[in-house]
């Protein structure tokens, strides 16, 4: 079996994302956008409820939100960030305290891990990436691109949970030609 890859193409991610909102699946692109913007295992994703991330007694949506982990029962916070805020917005109307946000109509219950690799796989079939993608690669891909842009890796290792740099060096993805960027990038200062 192959291990999955993070997308290392902001465009990429975003195009993900708007491949459901072009179809209308809005339950499916806020799994995406909350996938990509959380580092969530898909575990711990669609164990969450309206309730943890809406306030429905002062009608709007809270700052952060707390869960446990499942696999590792570490709590952790999470910050909402305006692009989470605003795919849950666009699905909203199927907002009901403590129902599950990833909710399954026929069954009325949250929909199983394997639903939700078969959406976000299917997408990525559909958009032809060369890369092996699974809602784990989404939460690889919140890493690779945090790191890109200057999040420092401890503090990448604590989102993650993971006890050891190699864990999370793994996550990152990072390939030859990110070394070389890294060379080049030397050339320029010195």
């Amino acid at each position: 079996m192959s291990t999955t890859q993070p997308i290392r193409d902001p465009g990429q991610a975003r195009e993900l994302c708007e491949y459901f909102l072009k179809r209308g699946q809005i339950r499916n692109y806020v799994l995406a956008v909350m996938s990509l913007h959380t580092a969530l295992r898909v575990s711990d994703l669609l164990r969450i409820t309206w309730s943890d991330v809406y306030d429905f007694k002062a009608n709007r949506f809270r700052d952060c939100i707390t869960i446990t982990e499942k696999k590792t029962h570490k709590t952790k916070i999470v910050k909402l960030n305006s692009k989470i805020i605003s795919a849950l917005n666009l699905y909203r109307a199927a907002a009901k305290p403590g129902k599950p946000i990833f909710i399954n109509a026929r069954t009325n219950k949250a929909i199983s891990r394997i639903q939700a690799y078969r959406i976000i796989r299917a997408a990525a079939e559909a958009l032809v990436f060369h890369v092996r993608v699974s809602c784990h690669s989404l939460r690889k891909t919140f890493g690779y691109l945090a790191w890109k842009s200057g999040v420092a890796v401890p503090i990448l290792m604590d989102i993650y949970n993971h006890s050891s740099y190699s864990v999370t060096k793994r996550y990152l993805g990072i390939s030859q030609d990110d070394k070389n960027e890294a060379y080049g990038k030397l050339a320029e200062i010195i």
